[in-house]
């Protein structure tokens, strides 16, 4: 069963990999459900989703319709204003048919100018706020790719006392100095104000080439090799307060979940690095070169 710790100060004991219901946004609902009834199997309680993920909320109302309690439930709000969040937000619930959304978030909050809208007067923040004191949501936070993440949210931990924060983290962006310090900075921040940090990307190997013949099931190309793969959770697991959110490739769904159920272990530096050279790891962002989440694709 996968470990459970604080999700910040929360008061709820969130296991410590997280589903990314982005997997559920183009499924049949059967599959869904099938894929749903699977998390009890790791001991998972807690699902993040957005309402830019496709059909996912969608996805997630037959199973909540039960299951609400048992629990967290996270979602996000890409839009910028207000008034325009908070729409958002309401519709999110009634696509869930829930009653309360546990976490909301403020989607990729990563470029100046739009944080400047959304933490400003009449932005996203306010209709987080308004719809937190209506009882509709119960905690706040804020989400990024690229390399500019950590950066932004210390930032917007300075602005406003976010309940969690959710950045890329794994080795290969790890290995960027200035990304390095600039999560190292977020993650002492969040340790001291007892702030949730989720990472993403975990297991990424790389973005889609035009001659890849895989299959898509996510943005990225994911590590497919079972042990690279449980390096790779392990060595996010292996920090301490870090949650790992899963991939939206749900064919990895069961390989990612076993590996984060076993004894972690903490990876040997160059263990790692032969997996870079052996699996062809590359870092998907890169600063002013390709800090989208698709880029051109």
């Amino acid at each position: 069963m996968i470990e459970k710790i604080p999700f910040g100060a929360t008061g709820h004991d969130s296991s410590r990999t997280i589903f990314g219901a982005a997997a559920l946004g183009a499924m049949r609902q059967e599959r869904a459900d099938e894929t749903l009834a699977k998390l009890d199997l790791y001991g998972v309680n807690h699902i993040d989703v957005a309402a830019s993920y496709g059909d996912a909320e969608l996805r997630l109302a037959p199973f909540l319709a039960t299951r609400r309690n048992d629990f967290f439930l996270a979602t996000k709000t890409g839009l910028r204003t207000k008034d325009r969040a908070k729409d958002q937000i309401k519709a999110s619930l009634e696509r869930m048919q829930v009653e309360q959304i546990d976490l909301i978030q403020m989607h990729n909050l990563v470029k100046p100018d739009e944080w400047d809208v959304a933490m400003g007067p009449g932005g996203a923040l306010e209709g987080l706020i308004e719809a937190k004191e209506e009882g509709l949501v119960r905690f706040l936070g804020v989400t990024g790719h690229g390399t500019y993440a950590p950066a932004m949210h210390q930032k917007s931990l300075e602005a406003y006392p976010f309940d969690s924060i959710l950045v890329p983290y794994n080795f290969t962006m790890m290995g960027n100095p200035v990304y390095a310090q600039d999560f190292e900075v977020l993650y002492a921040t969040c340790q001291e104000r007892n702030v949730a940090m989720q990472t993403i990307k975990s297991i990424a190997q790389r973005r889609w080439r035009d001659d890849d013949a895989d299959k898509h099931f996510s943005w990225y190309r994911p590590i497919r090799d079972p042990e690279a793969l449980k390096r790779a959770v392990d060595f996010v697991l292996a920090r301490p307060g870090l949650f790992l959110n899963t991939s939206s490739d749900a064919s990895l769904f069961d390989t990612t979940m076993t590996a984060a159920s076993a004894p972690v272990e903490a990876p040997d530096a160059d263990v790692l690095a032969a997996d870079v050279e052996v699996q062809g790891l590359e870092p998907l962002f890169i600063r002013d070169v390709s800090d989208d989440v698709r880029l051109e694709q």
